[in-house]
């Protein structure tokens, strides 16, 4: 291992994700590049801070290359946010991949990987939610164990971390990339785990910082982030460049509401099912804030993060037509002398969002919903700002 990929969010960057990059360089990594969700997140919602802090905060513990996992593919179920994150790694050369799990056994997760991208658990899966399944997790962790009962491959599914960590496995197994998978144990709190239930001194869960900063601002973090990470946050806490959640709520139901102005307004949206649509049009006509109109939608079926990505999704214009992995790498900050490793890139590179959409069709598809959740960041913001940032933003150059 030479160059080390990590996958991340950074939503804050905090001790954990510190702890993580030092230890792959203490495992031989001479360089690191991050593929970090840009414009939103995974759980379907905008990041707690602007891109440009987190790329600070990486470059100065760490990181040498961050790249921008593009918001459609950001704020995606996990086996297309695996794939994104793993498809722009591999482009810029990575031959391993570092990531966090709950059970860091890289055998067990290659085999569960491998399971679940045969045709025989496809077809278990099939028959597992035709004979009515409690949800599509129950239903997976029942095919596997139908494939192979006995083994520790179904328990394995059961924790969040695992699940990403196989949906990474699959995704360098499916893409055929020379990448090493390299889990690390998950040190600290649990995922989504609050303060007072991790009774860690020094790590807690992003979930937790969110909620912390929310109640007492960025100074009581300390205790949880590195020094210079802190620094990044108090300014941005004092410049009012960090997310102000309630208003995002009210402008994504705006921007929800608006399209209903349209007939059938949500039948294209990317992963939306037959009757999802009119439902979710329901919830938007009828409830008048988001948490309500989520509360709605979630069910035993539907969980509520796949609600929130579809209704961010919905709001953004997110269709099934966007690309299925991303057709270029955003450098969004570096270290100076370790660029001459992104000589030989496998996809079109720069630092500038308007030179890479005129790459090709695909390109300019991924700027222009990239561009949409930018703008939608910028004005949900303590203090809004213009439109238009991601074209104007440049590189974050470090240098030793």
């Amino acid at each position: 291992m030479k160059f080390a990929g990590i996958i991340a969010e950074y939503d804050p960057f905090h001790n954990g994700h510190a702890w993580q990059l030092a230890q792959a360089k203490a495992l031989g990594a001479e360089h690191v590049a991050v593929a970090m969700s840009c414009g939103l997140t995974q759980r379907g919602a905008l990041p707690l801070l602007p891109d440009a802090v987190r790329v600070q905060a990486a470059l100065q513990c760490g990181a040498d290359f961050v790249f921008a996992l593009p918001a459609p593919f950001a704020c995606a179920g996990a086996e297309a946010f695996a794939r994104a994150g793993v498809r722009i790694l591999a482009a810029a050369g990575c031959d391993a991949l570092v990531f966090g799990a709950e059970t860091p056994d890289t055998d067990l997760l290659m085999e569960a990987a491998r399971v679940l991208n045969s045709e025989a658990y496809r077809a278990e899966l099939k028959h597992q939610l035709a004979a009515g399944a409690r949800s599509f997790a129950a239903a997976r962790q029942a095919a596997v164990e139908a494939l192979c009962p006995g083994t520790a491959l179904a328990a394995l599914l059961d924790k969040p971390n695992n699940n990403l960590a196989v949906e990474y496995c699959r995704a360098i197994l499916e893409q055929g990339t020379n990448m090493t998978p390299v889990p690390l144990p998950r040190v600290g709190a649990g995922h989504g785990q609050a303060l007072a239930e991790s009774g860690h001194a020094q790590f807690a869960s992003a979930s937790a910082l969110r909620t912390l900063w929310a109640e007492q601002g960025a100074d009581a973090l300390a205790p949880y982030v590195p020094e210079k990470a802190l620094e990044l946050y108090k300014k941005a806490e004092v410049d009012g460049m960090y997310t102000d959640f309630a208003a995002a709520g009210r402008c994504q139901l705006a921007l929800l509401r608006a399209a209903c102005a349209q007939p059938n307004p949500f039948a294209a949206v990317r992963g939306v099912s037959e009757g999802l649509d009119h439902r979710l049009e329901n919830a938007v006509r009828q409830y008048t804030t988001l948490p309500a109109l989520l509360d709605e939608l979630t069910t035993v079926r539907y969980p509520r993060a796949r609600m929130r990505r579809l209704a961010m999704d919905a709001a953004l214009g997110y269709t099934a037509a966007l690309p299925a992995l991303p057709p270029y790498l955003h450098l969004l900050g570096a270290r100076r002398e370790a660029l001459p490793l992104l000589k030989h890139t496998a996809l079109p590179l720069s630092h500038s969002l308007a030179r890479l959409e005129q790459e090709g069709p695909e390109c300019a598809c991924i700027a222009a919903a990239q561009a949409k959740a930018s703008d939608f960041g910028a004005l949900c913001r303590k203090v809004p700002g213009p439109m238009g940032g991601v074209y104007r933003q440049k590189i974050i150059f470090l240098t030793n």
